[in-house]
């Protein structure tokens, strides 16, 4: 089931990774965390970091910018971990910061660039042009799909 969207604006949570700027819709935003511990897990993908114990709840954590091919996540004071809630799981995922909400008037939001032989082309749901910044939106289940049937 699809939650309705604001036909007028799109909520974000902006986030960097690498030198790009990301959005996920705050609909989907559950919380935005420092950096605790986290329990590895074996026989998990690279990309796959561990769980963590949020409030009660163990939550998987994925490293974004392993996930996109981008290298490992450099870890200090301003990362984050973005938890999302994406159908009936919780998974968190760390990247470099988490800057800030923003509304994106929906007429700014083209589909996404063909670009050939890309990984990240199956995460991205489309790009908006807000002044001088170019922010990508993810697809959240193409993302996460490999750790949905449970980490």
């Amino acid at each position: 089931m699809t939650q309705a969207i604001d036909v007028q604006n799109l909520k974000v949570v902006v986030f960097q990774l690498a030198d790009k700027e990301y959005v996920i819709p705050v609909s989907q935003v559950q919380g935005i965390e420092k950096l605790i511990h986290i329990t590895r897990v074996p026989k998990t993908p690279s990309f796959v970091k561990g769980v963590i114990n949020l409030r009660g709840v163990v939550t998987p954590i994925i490293d974004l910018k392993n996930r996109f091919g981008l290298g490992e996540s450099e870890l200090d004071d301003s990362t984050r971990i973005i938890i999302i809630s994406l159908e009936d799981m919780n998974v968190g995922v760390i990247v470099d910061s988490a800057n800030d909400v923003l509304d994106i008037p929906s007429n700014s939001i083209e589909p996404q660039p063909e670009v050939v032989g890309s990984l990240e082309q199956d995460f991205i749901a489309g790009v908006a042009k807000l002044d001088r910044r170019l922010l990508i939106l993810l697809h959240l289940n193409h993302v996460l799909n490999p750790i949905k049937s449970g980490v």
